[in-house]
Order: structure tokens, then sequence, then C-alpha cells
């Protein structure tokens, strides 16, 4: 590893505020290969990135696919007022995918002299066919990896190794999310000197601690006892999320608080097994309430007191940066995505994982500590406050674009 690699992903604050001018104005082609209405971390950030560029004056084009739930048209503004270019839209499924790596290629070529940068924030087989487009529209590359073991499953396929060899050579910065995946980039030969500390972004305005009475509110809104203490978990039902050893620990949670209740904001393939383990309990005390727009996310977590994330594999979670921005203390994995944000003891607890015992004691302790767990919110959003709000997020990508540029 490049000597100086690791202290280039410290998570330090912006080192200046960002000026009321954009650096300078920057159009950005960025491929992704899902967006909006999509519900998913990467989808959420590609949003709130693009929409925090084209506020500061950026001109920002999306490439997406054209797939449902998206609008069946070929260019469309979100409702941000974001310019979304979709590929692929009317082709059969079976052949939707090879449309668009197709498509972004051709688009990229087309358009080359309308971007000052391409970045790509998802990889797929659009990767293989947009980044020698953009190489021979010598236009700056900037790569993005959304999770942990990304980087290194890409050794296992031809056309990962493909993807990694284009990178090497035309890449000018790769992001990445934590030290783990800083240590993939190492692994799998790419020039840790170009790899960068990219946040995921936040809107501290929209994710706020709730006034008493609004919490009040909420909790009649989801038919929530205003005394009982809730834990929420957001994001997908999938096996990395290790949900079972939440349910687990819930449990023994009731053994001594009858009255809580866990919320289990989201949908996936582990549904139906999550719902078999919550048992007599589901719809009751443990509640699945399906996949959720972002501002119902918002509300659950302003109408709960403790946060939980369990997962075994993360890259930065992004329900973990709003729930911190909310104000939550939380019940964390020892994983490295989960410690870069929650130091135990001053944020929230961390608990080894699949631990349903340890869960338990740390949940149990954030319930019956009501001033312990208001200082650890405190924290928590002032942590999120300093490295994860759009607006620091957005100056970062600026300066970022600007050395891309002077090179």
């Amino acid at each position: 590893m490049a000597p100086d690699s690791r202290e280039r992903l410290v998570r330090d604050a912006p080192d200046a505020p960002a000026p009321d001018e954009p650096l300078r104005r920057v159009s950005v082609a960025l491929v992704c290969q899902s967006y909006p209405p999509v519900v998913g971390g990467s989808e959420i950030e590609v949003q709130r990135v693009c929409a925090g560029l084209l506020k500061r004056g950026h001109n920002v084009e999306v490439i997406c696919e054209g797939a449902p739930p998206m609008p069946p048209v070929s260019r469309w503004t979100d409702p941000l007022g974001i310019n979304v270019r979709l590929i692929g839209t009317g082709l059969p499924p079976a052949i939707r995918g090879y449309g668009y790596a197709l498509g972004v290629a051709w688009t990229l070529l087309r358009n080359r002299a309308s971007y000052d940068v391409v970045y790509f924030l998802m990889s797929g087989l659009h990767l293989a066919t947009g980044l020698p487009a953009a190489r021979f529209s010598r236009v700056p590359i900037l790569m993005k990896f959304s999770g942990s073991s990304l980087i290194r499953r890409m050794k296992d396929s031809w056309l990962g190794r493909l993807e990694l060899g284009f990178l090497k050579r035309w890449a000018d910065h790769i992001l990445v999310l934590n030290d783990g995946m800083l240590a993939e980039a190492n692994e799998v030969g790419l020039d840790t000197r170009r790899v960068a500390w990219m946040p995921n972004p936040v809107d501290m305005d929209e994710f706020r601690p709730p006034s008493c009475d609004e919490k009040e509110r909420l909790r009649r809104q989801f038919d929530l006892p205003n005394d009982a203490p809730v834990v929420l978990f957001v994001g997908r039902l999938a096996l990395e999320k290790e949900l079972p050893s939440l349910i687990a620990a819930f449990r023994q949670i009731l053994e001594r608080r009858p009255g809580a209740v866990l919320i289990l904001a989201g949908d996936g393939p582990s549904r139906t097994d999550l719902e078999a383990a919550a048992g007599n309990l589901m719809g009751s005390a443990i509640r699945f309430t399906g996949m959720a727009p972002v501002a119902q996310v918002r509300l659950f977590m302003q109408a709960s007191d403790v946060f939980a994330l369990v997962s075994s594999l993360e890259g930065l979670p992004v329900s973990l940066i709003e729930a911190m921005a909310v104000g939550l203390a939380s019940v964390v994995s020892d994983i490295p995505a989960n410690l870069q944000l929650v130091e135990s003891g001053t944020h929230g607890l961390a608990v080894p994982v699949r631990d349903a015992r340890a869960i338990a004691e740390s949940l149990l302790t954030l319930i019956d500590d009501e001033p312990t767990r208001r200082a650890m919110g405190q924290a928590a959003r002032a942590k999120v406050k300093a490295l994860y709000a759009t607006e620091s997020v957005v100056f970062r990508y600026e300066r970022l674009f600007a050395r891309m540029l002077r090179s």
C-alpha cells in the first residue's frame, strides 16, 4: 500500500467552508445503472449528490437504464430538477442491459464536447463499454465503488478483470467509502495514490431531531404507544443484514420490556423467513413496513428511540448516517463500515456480528438510560453534520473536480 494512502482516507471535515460561489462550474455525466424512484442507498446517494451540484450551479446529466419503475421515456427531469437520460427504455428485459451498456458508450462519444467529467458510480457491463468511450473522448474519469467487497469480487470474472485493467490505466480518481475498500484497491493493483474517501451525503434539514410534540404525533400516526421503547432497522431484508440475530435479541428484550416495538423498514429476499422468525410477534411487537420512500423513512426515525444495524457487510450505510442525523443513538455490528461512523460509547454501542445476547444487552442499555441515549444522539448528529452534510460532500466534489481539471 502506498505510504500515505491510509492518511488520505482520514475523515476530517472539509478544510474550509464551501464558498458562496462554486470553485468552477463543471458539466458532469453521472453514469449509474439505476436511479430513483428505484429505492436503494446508491440511488439515494446519486440523487442527493446531483441535487447538491445543481444547487451550486453545476450541470449534471444522469445516464441510467430505462427499466421499470422508471418513466417509459428517453429523457426525463426528476422532481428535483435533475436531467436524466434513460437508455434501453422499451427493450425486452433480456437484452435491456446490453442495450444500456452500448448506449452509455454511444452517449459519451456523441456528447463528449458537453462533459467536463464522466463519473461512474456503479459497476456493471456499462463500465466495460463506458470507460473506453470516455478515454477516447479525453474526458477525465471518476469512479466510485458503492460497497465493501465489490472491488475484490471483480477479480473473479473476466469482465471484472477487464474493467479493473481499464480503471488502472485510465481513471483519474477512484472513490471508496472505508479503509477496508482501500485495502481491496491495493490488493487488485489499483494505484492507491489515486484513491480517495468520498462519503455519502445527508440533508441535515430534512433529517433532524423531532420536537416532543412531533414525536408524539408520529407515534399516534404509526399506532405506537407514546411510552413504548421503539427500535428501528432500515434497509434491505437480506442475509448480510443479519436480521435473525436482531429478532432473537428482541425476543430477549421483550422478556424485560414487554411493551417494546421493533420496526423493520424495508423489503427483500429474506422477508418471508424473517416473518416466520417473528412468528406470533409479527404485527404487534415486530412490525414489517415493506419498502418505504425516503420521506417515510425519516418519519420512522423521528418516531423511534434507538437505531439498530447489525450487518456483517456494509459499505457506508446511508440509513445509519440518516439515523445519526436525526439524533438517534445506535447499536451496530463491529464491522469497519459501521465503526467509521459510530465510536462505541460516544455515538452508540458496537457489538459482535450475530451475537444476539450482546445486541439485546446493548439495546436495553440505551432503552433504559435516556440521558446517555440523548447525549449519544447529539454527538452522532454533530459528527454527521461535520462530515456528511450534503453541503460538505458537494464541496469535496468541487475540490476534486478542480484538481482533475487542472491536471
